[in-house]
């Protein structure tokens, strides 16, 4: 497959493919499938914590998909004007970045009580994500079983050093397209990459080649309906909002985990809590709480707050605001580049609990 990518990467200082000698590494070294401290909730709280419910999620879903197809049908309904692009500019935040939290939140099946409506909303949002959602289901498993860990964790997007051009290439979209296209032409065909390999069993796959091939039919029937109706309309309805309107959640996404720790069993230390606004935590579905999230990945997003509030006398100080958290992200970043062995160290708050002496000495 060609990298599109290729010409803008650094040389990592380490190799985070999944079936290179870092996997050996961590497996040998007990990182790999590995028991996470867990700051400890009283099991009466948390059992209240863990209740799913359908109204919260129906009432979020409603009005996100209500504020999608209310600014879909009014950039119809402008096009061609330049009310469309203030118009496009709110829809496609909605489509290419609101429906990652729900990609997400569905794709853990705790957002519904009803497990059918987490699946429906994820299929959704997969295919607005451009991700084929059989393939990702197993990517985000393995990610919540071997965070950051090296050699192990798909979804790692700063490896060491960092790869600052992407990251702007991103921002803008110039990415995307070409990466997801690519990725879906070679599942439809049913080849896979060791790293996919790795994390996507194999009795699996026949559904994976399955779903690349029904989105590739859905992108072509948008582009067929461009040619007939000699309009891009149909693009900046289905598809290419998902480029433009990415950089919210990049903006709001990747301080997640960016420039802190790797190979720690302590998600206090490899994950961010930021403190936002209600309109942000709408739109990433309070995913904000992120060290509470890989903590107790069970408790719905709706309960996450309350698991903050029970939790947080044991976590390092949460970010109070983004612009603080890129704040101390960028500078970090950059100094990767020239230290790729520097993250950046969360304190802990005196008498929090402690890793296992093994990892205390590793950090």
């Amino acid at each position: 497959m060609v990298d599109f990518l290729a010409p803008f990467k650094f040389k990592q200082i380490r190799n985070y493919s999944l079936t290179g000698p870092e996997r050996e590494r961590a497996i040998r070294e007990g990182l790999a499938g590995a028991d996470w401290y867990q700051t400890p909730v009283d099991r009466k709280l948390m059992k209240e914590l863990m209740k799913r419910r359908d109204g919260p999620a129906l009432r979020d879903t409603a009005l996100w998909l209500g504020l999608l197809i209310g600014s879909g049908t009014l950039l119809a309904a402008t096009w061609g004007t330049w009310w469309a692009l203030p118009v496009f500019i709110f829809y496609s935040m909605l489509y290419g970045s609101a429906s990652d939290a729900r990609w997400h939140e569905m794709g853990h099946g705790t957002a519904f009580k009803t497990p059918w409506m987490n699946d429906v909303v994820y299929e959704i949002a997969s295919f607005m994500q451009f991700r084929n959602s059989v393939m990702w289901r197993y990517s985000h498993a393995r990610h919540h079983t071997d965070t950051i860990i090296v050699g192990r964790d798909p979804e790692i997007v700063f490896m060491r050093p960092p790869q600052l051009i992407l990251m702007i290439l991103g921002i803008l979209g110039l990415t995307t397209l070409p990466y997801a296209m690519s990725a879906f032409w070679r599942q439809a065909r049913g080849k896979f990459t060791p790293d996919e390999a790795d994390y996507v069993p194999e009795a699996i796959r026949p559904r994976a080649i399955m779903i690349a091939r029904i989105n590739i039919a859905i992108y072509v029937a948008v582009v067929l309906a461009c040619v007939a109706t000699w309009s891009l309309l149909p693009a900046f309805l289905i598809g290419l909002p998902r480029v433009f309107g990415v950089w919210m959640l990049v903006a709001y996404g990747l301080p997640q985990h960016a420039g802190l720790d790797e190979d720690v069993l302590d998600h206090r230390l490899n994950s961010r809590t930021v403190l936002m606004s209600w309109p942000l935590r709408f739109l990433y579905m309070n995913m904000n709480y992120h060290v509470e999230h890989h903590m107790y990945p069970l408790v719905p997003f709706y309960n996450l707050p309350a698991l903050h509030e029970a939790v947080k006398h044991d976590m390092p100080a949460p970010n109070p605001t983004l612009w603080h958290a890129w704040k101390e992200i960028l500078p970090a970043l950059i100094r990767q580049v020239r230290e790729p062995g520097y993250f950046i160290r969360k304190e802990l708050p005196p008498g929090a609990g402690r890793m296992a002496a093994r990892d205390v000495a590793a950090e």
